[in-house]
């Protein structure tokens, strides 16, 4: 009776087991790093991979590509001078008073090698002169958005050879510095025409150029004012809420998105002598506009901004963000085959 009562039960699992499929094996999860520091029985010396890419970063160099845009007379190539304490600018390298304002916008790239305590920075300041300075201003954003692609095609059309260079030289636009006219109203529609388009494409930083000839009160205003226009037109500019990594990102930025943008600057590249001490300045009737003082105006913001603290941010959201895009879409309209590098294309032509 036992053996009877038993067998059913054998049967209903043989039935079980070919309804119920066996349940998959997971997919290996990589296990959380536990920290172990208290049981290393010496040193190993990991921390020193930092001096270690340190000094490959000091041997090679590293590029740096910034970009200027804004009307002419706003200060813009002082600016930059301003930025990099040297004559980095088009119109230091050469450029006379009586140059003519082009008809169209051009696009102008000047190189320099800067050199700082034995570290090597291949600078490239892009300007675009022409730029907001003609009676019809409609698209004249075009050309700067065809140039920022371009920038993307090459690196892409370099990445995707069989035989890669060791480095690819970059020309991508690391970082645009937007120049707003100091009217103390508003933005111009050409402004947020521009920073619309461009603001998918490029780091766009906006600056209030020569903030010196507003009021403090007529300052603080404007830039709330020109923070809110942003954000009514869906404009995002650097530092990018999505892109901030880890709480103290979003805590740090978010202090410059609320009340540094957009810096209100001064750029000079003139020195002059105030207490005994050698500044950069603006020499006026009623006194000397220090560019590096903070009461005077926010140079010094936006220098430690764009230089000491976000500099290689502004190259990884670059690379990471903006070249991934269009790489991903020019993947996409091509079928995802690479673009055919402008070498083969010749080489096809050249071909009876």
């Amino acid at each position: 009776a036992s053996k009877r009562q038993r067998l059913p039960e054998a049967r209903t699992d043989t039935a079980m087991s070919e309804l119920v499929p066996e349940p998959r094996p997971k997919p290996a999860v990589p296990m959380k790093p536990v920290s172990i520091n208290s049981s290393l029985l010496g040193y190993i010396g990991i921390d020193t991979i930092i001096e270690q890419m340190r000094k490959k970063t000091m041997k090679t160099g590293f590029d740096f590509n910034i970009m200027v845009v804004g009307q002419s007379g706003l200060g813009k190539s002082t600016l930059v001078n301003t930025l990099f304490k040297s004559q980095v600018s088009r119109k230091a390298s050469s450029w006379n008073r009586e140059e003519k304002i082009p008809k169209t916008v051009e696009i102008k790239a000047i190189g320099h090698v800067i050199e700082e305590g034995g570290v090597k920075m291949k600078l490239t300041v892009i300007d675009t002169p022409g730029f907001g300075d003609q009676i019809n201003n409609e698209n004249c954003w075009e050309p700067i958005e065809k140039y920022i692609n371009e920038q993307y095609e090459k690196f892409l059309k370099e990445e995707v050879n069989i035989a890669r260079k060791k480095r690819i030289p970059d020309t991508r636009v690391h970082c645009c510095l937007y120049f707003i006219s100091p009217t103390g109203h508003s933005l111009r529609p050409l402004d947020l025409e521009f920073m619309k388009h461009l603001s998918k494409v490029v780091n766009i930083i906006p600056v209030i150029a020569k903030a010196d000839t507003m009021t403090l009160e007529e300052k603080s205003e404007f830039k709330q004012r020109v923070r809110k226009e942003l954000e009514v037109n869906g404009i995002e500019f650097y530092p990018q809420k999505e892109f901030d990594e880890d709480l103290e990102d979003k805590t740090e930025n978010d202090k410059i998105r609320q009340e540094s943008m957009p810096f209100a600057v001064v750029g000079s590249d003139k020195e002059y002598q105030v207490n005994g001490k050698r500044v950069l300045g603006r020499k006026t009737p009623w006194g000397i506009i220090e560019v590096e003082n903070l009461n005077h105006c926010e140079f010094a913001l936006l220098r430690d901004f764009v230089i000491r603290t976000h500099l290689q941010d502004l190259k990884e959201v670059t690379h990471n963000i903006h070249y991934e895009t269009y790489r991903a879409k020019r993947l996409n309209d091509n079928g995802g085959l690479p673009p055919v590098s402008v070498d083969t294309e010749e080489s096809h032509d050249s071909n009876p």
